[in-house]
């Protein structure tokens, strides 16, 4: 590992220790009466955000190079079984993780959905257990149609995942934001005034009338026919803003190779990299790093 994932590892260990330790009942049901695992769920955390892609490999990986770190470390079918059932905690550290950072209460947010794809050929298609979630869809940005889920991610402008969804790929992308926000309604609430930028796919004169009752303010390119919307001149660079977010999901953190086969597996392997980027920017902010600084200065 290099000193810098090093110390983000560490970091988070003694971050999501101390929250296990205020709030024990965010751990992983387990019979009260049994052999205590000698992974603690803190280090089974640390693991999840350093690990994306086959946990296989990944763990050969681990016990190669990161004893120094993890004194005991399982075989693939514990690790595989035991990061499904810490998917809530996984999630409930990310956004301790979002709200103890600067960015948490920017006014601004960007709203975009990007492919998770989950098969390519016909007999895993026919096979897979994602049957009946993932749903056949287009890509515009690849020009292509893939099989899979979307992962919608409302983020603010320096990469910051503030929520998200995944949804069958035909999922109407309007609904899903409203349903994000309906979820947690204290997320608009807090932020009177918030803007949220998106493409033009997040268009609709009653959808744009439900976000304002939110409190939210949407700015969008114009659709054609339409007349110039305020704010336009600021969307090509807000849009390269919003691509690079979805660069790093895919790219660096390897969202496209998720290798899950099982609903548990994919909401898990999307929640390690929402994981990652939420304490990557947490980490840079608390070590006066930029909190923009790219995900490769901790890769190893």
């Amino acid at each position: 590992m290099t000193p810098d994932l090093d110390s983000l590892a560490t970091a988070l260990y003694v971050k999501t220790d101390d929250l296990l330790k205020d709030s024990p009942q965010l751990a992983p049901w387990r019979p009260a009466v049994g052999i205590a695992p000698r992974l603690s769920d803190a280090e089974l955390v640390t693991l999840a955000m350093l690990g994306f892609t086959s946990e296989a490999r990944w763990l050969r990986h681990a016990h190669a190079h990161l004893r120094h770190m993890f004194p005991y470390l399982p075989k693939q079918p514990g690790y595989n079984k035991r990061l499904r059932k810490a998917a809530g905690l996984i999630r409930h550290t990310s956004r301790v993780l979002a709200m103890d950072t600067v960015l948490w209460t920017d006014d601004v947010w960007v709203v975009d959905s990007t492919p998770v794809e989950c098969g390519r050929s016909r007999e895993t298609v026919k096979r897979s257990d994602l049957a009946g979630w993932a749903q056949y869809g287009y890509c515009a940005s690849h020009s292509r149609f893939f099989w899979g889920l979307r992962l919608h991610l409302v983020c603010t402008l320096g990469g910051l995942p503030i929520a998200f969804a995944l949804t069958g790929a035909k999922a109407d992308e309007r609904e899903t934001l409203l349903d994000i926000l309906a979820a947690e309604p204290a997320l608009a609430a807090d932020r009177p005034g918030q803007t949220l930028i998106g493409d033009k796919n997040y268009f609709g004169r009653e959808f744009e009338t439900q976000l304002a009752d939110m409190g939210v303010q949407l700015l969008r390119p114009a659709r054609k026919g339409e007349a110039e919307r305020a704010g336009a001149q600021l969307f090509k660079p807000l849009r390269q803003a919003i691509e690079s977010i979805n660069e790093t999901f895919k790219g660096q953190l390897d969202l496209e190779r998720h290798r899950a086969r099982t609903p548990g597996g994919v909401i898990v392997r999307v929640l390690q990299r929402i994981l990652a980027m939420t304490a990557a920017i947490w980490h840079n902010h608390h070590t006066g790093q930029p909190v923009m600084r790219s995900l490769t200065a901790y890769n190893h």
